[in-house]
């Protein structure tokens, strides 16, 4: 579709408001154009608002300042030893080659800050290349008081991921937390976050304005939207993208009501946040059986993938998984509304932590990664049913680390007991029959995982064999740190489903986020980013960061082909 009537013209529109899309609004703005910033819901900040907020972007400067010198050909090994294949070898080394660039470029000209971490393993650290810290970095700690009144319109992020009722907290925030009656350097620390959060909330804020994970970083990038100047509009849908002549130059969008049609002079960026609740590409391309499991905002149903193909657009391919997994437990509520909680690092690699199948037997890692371990949950169904998995523990390790939903420290959990979200039982076999699973394959996986507890050593799985399996663990626990019995009653489960933090699979693009159609060639004024770009990782997940990474590198260097291309 073409049109010659415009409400209004732009040189960039940029579709989409988390991290690529801002990106790329803010690059395009730096450059010198005049950008558009559209967002479909009613808050600013997408996926990334409500992520953990790492960014891998290996290379960068600060590196060797936390002690991990890195060289491209040793973070390249460790790329062919993830990806491979997987993922175009020019797409992979694009993004190597810029995203140090892009940490730069940002931290000269925004709020943007990242920290390299000092201590961050790969998630394959017995992979050649791996490295144990420097390439993931995570968003500086940022005031959400600098937003002012607009720091209604910054999206929360997951009430799960906050304590108090709104106060958010780092791995280290609720280490500290937890130890408050045993270390004075945590009860010191303890006390700071909370009466600043408590001074929050008698100012009126409806929330703590101490912003940390990707709600940092969603907030740093909206904080530097809004110091240039650059208009956004929300509540604002994407209907169409607007060919002439074969190139994109607008797009239709559906704002209060309204059909408005925007000219784009240079360029078009879509940045929707790929298709995780779209049920028909999910049943187009996820493994089955899939459901609503995604923790990605619900309004990520692949608009924009689904108008980039309606233009000629490709999908990618060549990819081993569609999506980024995460096992995620549901709590259904009584009023019928549903809490998802991703259970990425805090409670599988804890000592006393095992995870079964419906015969009752462990069938992965409990350690391993997020992603990992829902590929573990399929390749397992495959002959015995684990869609839905159980992580099964004790009462030690609920008193001290808890699993979802379910808080450690004598917290209440009799609601989540009632609501079936959490099961209860005096003994192991109790609960086999409470969770259908069976009896003497949960006590037999039982009796054998508590005798690698005594040794250390998990001979099946090798849980805690790993830099990033003990990083996750407690390192108070010996000889391993994330083996532990479980062995006290009552026992516990919760029910873990297939779910994912976001899709890999998307449009086709070069080396300038330029979509392309089916004969592999640029369609004009198109780029995507984000997840809706045919994720750069094939589907693998290397390491923490991974999505954010590529989505800051091509949303910047999608800002600046586009504010010099041709209109």
């Amino acid at each position: 579709m073409s049109t010659t009537h415009w409400d209004a013209e732009y040189d960039v529109v940029v579709v989409g408001s988390g991290a690529g899309g801002m990106a790329a609004a803010l690059t395009a703005s730096i450059e010198g154009r005049r950008v558009l910033l559209v967002e479909k819901s009613d808050r600013i900040g997408g996926s990334t608002a409500v992520s953990g907020g790492a960014v891998w972007a290996p290379l960068n400067a600060q590196s060797d300042k936390v002690g991990h010198p890195d060289t491209f050909d040793k973070v390249w090994t460790y790329m062919q030893n993830t990806v491979g294949d997987a993922a175009p070898a020019d797409m992979q080394r694009a993004y190597l080659r810029a995203c140090a660039g892009m940490v730069d470029f940002f931290d000269k000209h925004t709020e943007v800050k990242l920290v390299a971490r000092s201590y961050s393993p790969d998630y394959y650290p017995d992979r050649e290349g791996a490295a144990l810290g420097g390439r993931s970095l995570d968003p500086a700690m940022f005031d959400g008081r600098l937003l002012g009144p607009k720091f209604s319109e910054l999206r929360d992020p997951l009430r799960e991921f906050m304590v108090l009722g709104g106060m958010m907290i780092t791995m280290t925030d609720a280490k500290h937390l937890l130890a408050v009656t045993r270390s004075f350097t945590s009860w010191r620390e303890g006390m700071k976050l909370v009466m600043r959060y408590f001074s929050d909330r008698l100012r009126g804020y409806q929330r703590g304005t101490r912003l940390v994970l990707g709600n940092a970083l969603a907030g740093r990038l909206f904080k530097s939207v809004l110091d240039r100047d650059i208009d956004y509009w929300l509540n604002a849908s994407l209907g169409q993208l607007l060919l002439k002549d074969g190139r994109v130059n607008g797009v239709s969008l559906v704002r209060n009501g309204q059909r408005i049609s925007v000219h784009a002079r240079q360029g078009v960026i879509v940045a929707t946040g790929g298709f995780p609740w779209s049920e028909s590409l999910r049943n187009e391309l996820y493994p089955q059986p899939t459901g609503p499991w995604s923790m990605s905002p619900q309004a990520n149903r692949g608009e924009g993938i689904t108008l980039a193909r309606e233009v000629g657009a490709a999908l990618g391919s060549g990819h081993v998984s569609p999506a980024f997994w995460a096992p995620v437990s549901i709590l259904k509520k009584p009023d019928g509304t549903e809490v998802r909680y991703p259970h990425l690092v805090w409670d599988r690699a804890k000592p006393g932590l095992m995870a079964v199948n419906a015969a009752g037997q462990r069938f992965v890692n409990e350690s391993t990664s997020y992603h990992e371990f829902v590929l573990g949950m399929y390749r397992s169904n495959k002959t015995v049913p684990s869609l839905p998995a159980f992580l099964v523990c004790d009462h030690d390790f609920m008193e001290r680390w808890g699993v979802g939903l379910a808080l450690p420290g004598g917290r209440p959990r009799d609601h989540l007991v009632r609501a079936g979200y959490l099961h209860q039982a005096p003994t192991l076999r109790a609960l086999a029959t409470e969770i259908g699973v069976d009896a003497d394959g949960l006590a037999a996986s039982t009796a054998r995982f508590n005798r690698f507890a005594e040794s250390g050593h998990d001979e099946d799985f090798g849980k805690g064999s790993t830099a990033y399996n003990r990083y996750l663990g407690d390192p108070e626990q010996q000889p391993n740190a994330c083996l532990g019995k479980l062995q006290q009653g009552p026992f516990y489960a919760v029910k873990v489903y297939a779910g994912d933090i976001g899709t890999a699979c998307g449009i086709h693009c070069n080396e300038s986020a330029q979509a392309l159609d089916l004969q592999g060639q640029p369609i004009p004024g198109l780029y995507m980013v984000g997840n809706d770009m045919h994720s750069v990782m094939g589907g693998e997940y290397p390491a923490p960061g991974i999505t954010l990474g590529p989505a800051l590198t091509f949303g910047w260097i999608a800002g600046r082909h586009a504010a010099h291309a041709a209109s």
